[in-house]
Protein backbone atom coordinates (compact mmCIF):
# COMPACT_ATOMS: atom_id res chain seq x y z
CA UNK A 1 0.00 0.00 0.00
CA UNK A 2 2.93 2.51 1.10
CA UNK A 3 4.08 2.46 -2.75
CA UNK A 4 1.02 4.23 -4.45
CA UNK A 5 1.54 8.01 -1.82
CA UNK A 6 5.52 7.44 -2.30
CA UNK A 7 4.87 7.32 -6.35
CA UNK A 8 2.57 9.87 -6.31
CA UNK A 9 4.86 11.91 -3.96
CA UNK A 10 7.54 11.33 -7.18
CA UNK A 11 5.12 12.65 -9.35
CA UNK A 12 4.12 15.84 -7.16
CA UNK A 13 8.45 16.44 -7.13
CA UNK A 14 8.32 15.69 -11.45
CA UNK A 15 5.51 18.54 -11.37
CA UNK A 16 7.64 21.15 -9.12
CA UNK A 17 10.57 20.88 -11.26
CA UNK A 18 9.37 20.64 -14.73
CA UNK A 19 11.77 22.62 -16.04
CA UNK A 20 14.63 21.88 -14.31
CA UNK A 21 17.53 19.03 -15.08
CA UNK A 22 15.99 16.32 -13.10
CA UNK A 23 16.86 12.32 -13.90
CA UNK A 24 14.86 9.64 -12.61
CA UNK A 25 17.96 9.37 -10.25
CA UNK A 26 17.04 12.72 -8.41
CA UNK A 27 13.28 11.75 -8.31
CA UNK A 28 14.01 8.13 -6.76
CA UNK A 29 16.27 10.04 -4.19
CA UNK A 30 13.70 12.68 -3.16
CA UNK A 31 11.30 9.68 -2.30
CA UNK A 32 14.00 7.21 -0.90
CA UNK A 33 13.74 4.63 -3.19
CA UNK A 34 17.49 2.94 -5.16
CA UNK A 35 16.83 4.26 -8.57
CA UNK A 36 16.52 0.34 -9.93
CA UNK A 37 13.54 -0.19 -7.39
CA UNK A 38 11.99 3.37 -8.35
CA UNK A 39 12.56 2.46 -12.02
CA UNK A 40 10.94 -0.78 -11.75
CA UNK A 41 7.34 0.22 -9.84
CA UNK A 42 7.30 2.99 -11.57
CA UNK A 43 7.22 1.12 -15.00
CA UNK A 44 4.26 -1.09 -13.95
CA UNK A 45 1.62 1.03 -12.23
CA UNK A 46 2.28 4.33 -14.41
CA UNK A 47 2.75 2.24 -17.94
CA UNK A 48 5.74 4.59 -18.36
CA UNK A 49 9.15 5.61 -17.47
CA UNK A 50 9.78 8.45 -15.39
CA UNK A 51 11.48 9.75 -17.94
CA UNK A 52 8.76 9.36 -20.56
CA UNK A 53 6.82 11.24 -17.80
CA UNK A 54 9.06 14.19 -17.92
CA UNK A 55 9.92 14.21 -22.08
CA UNK A 56 5.63 13.89 -22.48
CA UNK A 57 4.51 16.68 -19.76
CA UNK A 58 7.32 19.52 -20.99
CA UNK A 59 6.01 19.01 -24.61
CA UNK A 60 2.65 19.03 -23.67
CA UNK A 61 3.80 22.30 -21.96
CA UNK A 62 5.83 23.80 -24.38
CA UNK A 63 2.45 23.05 -27.22
CA UNK A 64 0.18 25.02 -24.97
CA UNK A 65 2.51 27.83 -24.84
CA UNK A 66 3.83 27.88 -28.20
CA UNK A 67 0.12 28.49 -29.26
CA UNK A 68 -0.92 30.50 -26.75
CA UNK A 69 2.13 32.99 -26.45
CA UNK A 70 4.36 34.78 -28.42
CA UNK A 71 7.17 32.89 -27.15
CA UNK A 72 9.86 31.81 -30.28
CA UNK A 73 10.79 28.52 -30.98
CA UNK A 74 14.41 29.02 -29.88
CA UNK A 75 13.78 30.13 -26.34
CA UNK A 76 11.03 26.85 -26.24
CA UNK A 77 13.37 24.69 -26.93
CA UNK A 78 15.55 25.73 -24.19
CA UNK A 79 13.24 26.38 -21.72
CA UNK A 80 11.72 23.02 -21.87
CA UNK A 81 14.67 21.27 -20.93
CA UNK A 82 16.56 20.66 -25.42
CA UNK A 83 20.23 21.49 -26.23
CA UNK A 84 19.27 22.75 -29.37
CA UNK A 85 16.04 23.84 -31.62
CA UNK A 86 16.38 21.08 -34.09
CA UNK A 87 16.41 18.41 -31.26
CA UNK A 88 13.34 20.18 -29.48
CA UNK A 89 12.07 20.08 -32.86
CA UNK A 90 12.48 16.52 -34.03
CA UNK A 91 10.85 15.67 -30.18
CA UNK A 92 8.17 18.20 -30.37
CA UNK A 93 6.97 16.60 -33.71
CA UNK A 94 7.18 13.26 -32.24
CA UNK A 95 4.92 13.73 -29.58
CA UNK A 96 2.20 16.49 -31.64
CA UNK A 97 2.21 15.06 -34.93
CA UNK A 98 3.21 18.85 -35.91
CA UNK A 99 5.93 21.24 -35.91
CA UNK A 100 6.83 23.86 -33.28
CA UNK A 101 6.59 26.34 -36.38
CA UNK A 102 2.84 24.82 -37.23
CA UNK A 103 1.81 24.76 -32.97
CA UNK A 104 1.90 28.50 -33.46
CA UNK A 105 -1.02 29.04 -36.16
CA UNK A 106 -4.54 28.93 -34.08
CA UNK A 107 -6.23 26.12 -34.90
CA UNK A 108 -3.63 23.16 -35.19
CA UNK A 109 -4.44 20.40 -33.15
CA UNK A 110 -1.96 19.36 -30.04
CA UNK A 111 -1.89 16.77 -27.91
CA UNK A 112 -2.34 16.87 -24.27
CA UNK A 113 -0.69 15.08 -21.42
CA UNK A 114 -2.02 15.67 -18.09
CA UNK A 115 -0.18 14.63 -14.93
CA UNK A 116 -0.90 11.14 -13.69
CA UNK A 117 -3.01 10.42 -10.41
CA UNK A 118 -2.02 7.24 -8.97
CA UNK A 119 -5.25 5.35 -7.70
CA UNK A 120 -5.58 1.89 -5.77
CA UNK A 121 -8.76 0.37 -7.48
CA UNK A 122 -9.13 -2.70 -5.99
CA UNK A 123 -11.35 -5.32 -8.70
CA UNK A 124 -12.79 -8.28 -6.91
CA UNK A 125 -13.66 -11.48 -8.81
CA UNK A 126 -9.50 -11.75 -10.16
CA UNK A 127 -7.37 -14.60 -8.69
CA UNK A 128 -4.20 -14.53 -8.52
CA UNK A 129 -2.39 -17.67 -7.50
CA UNK A 130 0.30 -17.54 -5.62
CA UNK A 131 2.53 -19.97 -2.63
CA UNK A 132 5.24 -18.22 -0.17
CA UNK A 133 8.86 -20.25 0.28
CA UNK A 134 11.57 -19.80 2.73
CA UNK A 135 14.45 -19.98 1.18
CA UNK A 136 18.13 -19.89 2.29
CA UNK A 137 21.00 -18.37 1.04
CA UNK A 138 21.31 -19.66 -2.69
CA UNK A 139 24.15 -19.82 -5.34
CA UNK A 140 24.24 -19.69 -9.37
CA UNK A 141 26.57 -20.33 -11.78
CA UNK A 142 25.62 -18.01 -14.58
CA UNK A 143 26.68 -15.66 -17.42
CA UNK A 144 25.43 -12.03 -16.68
CA UNK A 145 24.74 -8.92 -18.59
CA UNK A 146 24.52 -5.81 -17.53
CA UNK A 147 21.53 -3.10 -18.64
CA UNK A 148 20.52 0.58 -18.38
CA UNK A 149 17.47 0.54 -15.75
CA UNK A 150 15.15 2.25 -18.97
CA UNK A 151 14.72 -1.34 -20.25
CA UNK A 152 12.97 -2.63 -17.02
CA UNK A 153 9.12 -3.81 -18.00
CA UNK A 154 9.89 -1.84 -21.61
CA UNK A 155 7.17 -4.17 -23.67
CA UNK A 156 9.76 -2.74 -26.96
CA UNK A 157 12.71 -3.51 -25.79
CA UNK A 158 14.11 -7.02 -26.43
CA UNK A 159 17.37 -6.80 -24.55
CA UNK A 160 16.56 -10.11 -22.69
CA UNK A 161 15.53 -12.39 -25.05
CA UNK A 162 18.10 -11.11 -27.38
CA UNK A 163 20.74 -12.65 -24.36
CA UNK A 164 18.64 -16.00 -24.44
CA UNK A 165 19.07 -16.23 -27.78
CA UNK A 166 22.37 -15.76 -27.83
CA UNK A 167 23.16 -17.97 -25.35
CA UNK A 168 21.49 -20.75 -27.20
CA UNK A 169 22.70 -20.01 -30.54
CA UNK A 170 26.31 -19.73 -29.43
CA UNK A 171 25.97 -23.29 -26.96
CA UNK A 172 26.98 -21.00 -24.17
CA UNK A 173 24.19 -23.00 -21.73
CA UNK A 174 24.61 -26.40 -22.30
CA UNK A 175 27.93 -26.50 -20.83
CA UNK A 176 26.43 -25.90 -17.55
CA UNK A 177 23.15 -27.25 -17.69
CA UNK A 178 25.33 -30.57 -18.00
CA UNK A 179 26.65 -29.81 -14.62
CA UNK A 180 23.47 -30.85 -13.12
CA UNK A 181 22.20 -34.26 -13.05
CA UNK A 182 19.44 -35.60 -15.64
CA UNK A 183 16.11 -34.14 -14.40
CA UNK A 184 17.13 -31.29 -12.68
CA UNK A 185 18.51 -28.96 -15.22
CA UNK A 186 16.01 -26.13 -14.85
CA UNK A 187 17.35 -22.75 -16.15
CA UNK A 188 17.27 -19.58 -13.78
CA UNK A 189 16.77 -16.18 -15.14
CA UNK A 190 18.04 -13.54 -12.27
CA UNK A 191 17.28 -10.34 -12.23
CA UNK A 192 18.98 -7.51 -9.61
CA UNK A 193 20.30 -4.05 -9.16
CA UNK A 194 23.92 -3.65 -10.41
CA UNK A 195 26.27 -3.28 -7.29
CA UNK A 196 28.66 -0.11 -8.87
CA UNK A 197 25.60 1.48 -10.84
CA UNK A 198 22.67 3.07 -9.34
CA UNK A 199 21.50 3.36 -14.13
CA UNK A 200 21.71 -0.06 -14.18
CA UNK A 201 21.31 -3.84 -12.88
CA UNK A 202 22.44 -6.96 -13.57
CA UNK A 203 20.88 -9.96 -15.29
CA UNK A 204 22.13 -13.74 -15.17
CA UNK A 205 21.32 -17.14 -17.06
CA UNK A 206 22.44 -19.82 -15.41
CA UNK A 207 22.03 -22.87 -13.09
CA UNK A 208 21.75 -23.53 -9.36
CA UNK A 209 24.86 -24.66 -6.93
CA UNK A 210 23.73 -27.26 -4.88
CA UNK A 211 25.05 -30.77 -3.97
CA UNK A 212 23.42 -31.91 -7.15
CA UNK A 213 25.72 -29.61 -9.08
CA UNK A 214 29.27 -30.77 -10.14
CA UNK A 215 31.60 -27.70 -9.20
CA UNK A 216 34.98 -29.48 -10.63
CA UNK A 217 35.08 -27.32 -13.47
CA UNK A 218 33.92 -23.93 -11.78
CA UNK A 219 37.29 -22.41 -11.91
CA UNK A 220 37.98 -22.94 -15.56
CA UNK A 221 33.94 -21.86 -15.90
CA UNK A 222 34.79 -18.39 -13.66
CA UNK A 223 38.21 -17.66 -16.02
CA UNK A 224 35.77 -17.71 -19.41
CA UNK A 225 32.96 -15.65 -18.04
CA UNK A 226 30.89 -17.33 -15.49
CA UNK A 227 30.21 -15.85 -12.67
CA UNK A 228 28.88 -17.10 -9.37
CA UNK A 229 25.71 -15.18 -7.63
CA UNK A 230 24.30 -15.37 -4.74
CA UNK A 231 21.24 -14.58 -3.20
CA UNK A 232 20.35 -14.14 0.92
CA UNK A 233 17.91 -15.80 3.24
CA UNK A 234 14.43 -14.70 2.37
CA UNK A 235 10.98 -15.71 1.85
CA UNK A 236 9.60 -15.74 -1.93
CA UNK A 237 6.32 -15.08 -3.29
CA UNK A 238 5.76 -17.34 -6.14
CA UNK A 239 3.85 -17.33 -9.55
CA UNK A 240 3.27 -19.27 -12.28
CA UNK A 241 3.49 -17.93 -15.66
CA UNK A 242 1.79 -19.29 -18.52
CA UNK A 243 1.94 -18.51 -21.97
CA UNK A 244 4.04 -18.52 -24.91
CA UNK A 245 6.62 -15.85 -24.68
CA UNK A 246 7.93 -13.18 -22.08
CA UNK A 247 4.67 -10.78 -22.09
CA UNK A 248 3.05 -12.98 -19.30
CA UNK A 249 5.95 -12.55 -17.11
CA UNK A 250 5.41 -8.71 -17.87
CA UNK A 251 1.52 -9.23 -17.00
CA UNK A 252 2.61 -11.07 -13.48
CA UNK A 253 5.01 -8.09 -12.25
CA UNK A 254 2.07 -5.77 -13.34
CA UNK A 255 -0.71 -7.69 -11.17
CA UNK A 256 2.51 -7.99 -8.21
CA UNK A 257 2.56 -4.35 -7.95
CA UNK A 258 -0.97 -3.61 -8.20
CA UNK A 259 -2.59 -6.13 -6.70
CA UNK A 260 -0.46 -8.31 -4.72
CA UNK A 261 1.30 -5.71 -3.06
CA UNK A 262 -1.36 -3.67 -2.26
CA UNK A 263 -3.59 -6.50 -0.75
CA UNK A 264 -0.86 -8.03 1.24
CA UNK A 265 1.28 -5.57 2.47
CA UNK A 266 4.55 -7.20 1.24
CA UNK A 267 7.56 -5.47 -0.33
CA UNK A 268 10.29 -6.71 -2.66
CA UNK A 269 13.32 -7.66 -1.27
CA UNK A 270 16.31 -8.62 -3.15
CA UNK A 271 17.23 -10.34 -6.30
CA UNK A 272 14.33 -12.16 -8.41
CA UNK A 273 14.73 -14.91 -10.48
CA UNK A 274 12.90 -16.73 -13.41
CA UNK A 275 12.78 -20.62 -13.24
CA UNK A 276 12.57 -22.67 -16.18
CA UNK A 277 12.02 -26.44 -15.55
CA UNK A 278 13.52 -28.88 -17.42
CA UNK A 279 10.17 -30.24 -17.83
CA UNK A 280 6.88 -28.14 -17.34
CA UNK A 281 3.53 -28.54 -17.60
CA UNK A 282 1.34 -27.50 -20.51
CA UNK A 283 1.43 -23.68 -20.74
CA UNK A 284 3.68 -22.51 -18.30
CA UNK A 285 6.47 -20.25 -19.53
CA UNK A 286 8.04 -20.18 -15.86
CA UNK A 287 8.33 -19.63 -12.32
CA UNK A 288 8.81 -16.41 -10.91
CA UNK A 289 10.48 -16.02 -7.41
CA UNK A 290 10.08 -12.47 -5.82
CA UNK A 291 11.65 -12.36 -2.42
CA UNK A 292 9.37 -10.17 -0.36
CA UNK A 293 9.11 -9.36 3.71
CA UNK A 294 6.43 -7.59 5.12
CA UNK A 295 7.06 -3.69 6.49
CA UNK A 296 8.22 -0.29 4.67
CA UNK A 297 9.64 -0.29 1.73
CA UNK A 298 11.71 2.96 2.43
CA UNK A 299 15.13 2.21 1.03
CA UNK A 300 14.10 -0.82 -0.87
CA UNK A 301 15.79 -2.35 -3.36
Amino acid sequence: MESIPRLQQAINYMENHLLEDISYEDIAKNVYMSSYHFHRIFRFLAGMSATEYLRNRRLSLAGQELQSTDILVIDAAYKYGYDTPESFSKAFSRFHGVTPKQAKCKGTELRLFNPLILKIIVEGGNLMNYKIENRKSQKFIALVRTYPNEVIGDENDHSIPDFWTECYEKDLIECIRLLRPEGKRGLYGLCGPAETSETHFCYGIGIIMDEDTDVSSLDKLLKSGYAVLETKPTDYVVFQCFGSNPGCITETWKQFFKEFIPQTGYIRNGIDYEYYPEKREDGLFCELWIPVKKGDDKNNG
